[in-house]
């Protein structure tokens, strides 16, 4: 499934790390590059590199954290909404046809099973 999404992510110029981000930084601004690499599964230098080709896209900002100057808190900008937005919609797409083979109790199952594991995770 990874695959399938970083296939249509493609069109969007997003990894699926990146496209990840945007998801989360949206709901959850002001993360720091330590939260981030937490989240996708990275290193923190990993995650800083991934960061680094959102911020050179105008996709996010980094601003310094209010109490603590070594930290910076990463921003979704206006044109990361309009670019997560349009890449949600396709992913949403591909993902439909990714799960026309299942019925609603499997896709239930499923959702319920990885939701599960990525609690444990944490």
């Amino acid at each position: 499934m990874r695959s399938a999404i970083g296939e249509e992510l493609k069109d969007f110029g997003l990894t699926t790390s990146q496209y990840a981000t945007l998801m989360m930084t949206q709901e959850q601004p002001g993360k720091s590059v330590t939260d981030i690499a937490r989240d996708v599964g990275s290193t923190r230098q990993a995650a800083n590199e991934m960061l680094g080709g959102l911020e050179k896209a105008g996709l996010i900002e980094r601003r310094v954290h209010p109490t603590d100057r070594r930290t910076h808190q990463i921003y979704v900008t206006d044109a990361g909404r309009t670019a997560y937005t349009e890449a949600h919609a396709a992913v949403g797409r591909r993902e439909a046809e990714l799960e026309a083979g299942f019925t609603p109790e499997q896709r239930a199952a499923v959702r319920k099973w990885l939701s599960g594991m990525a609690e444990a995770c944490r």
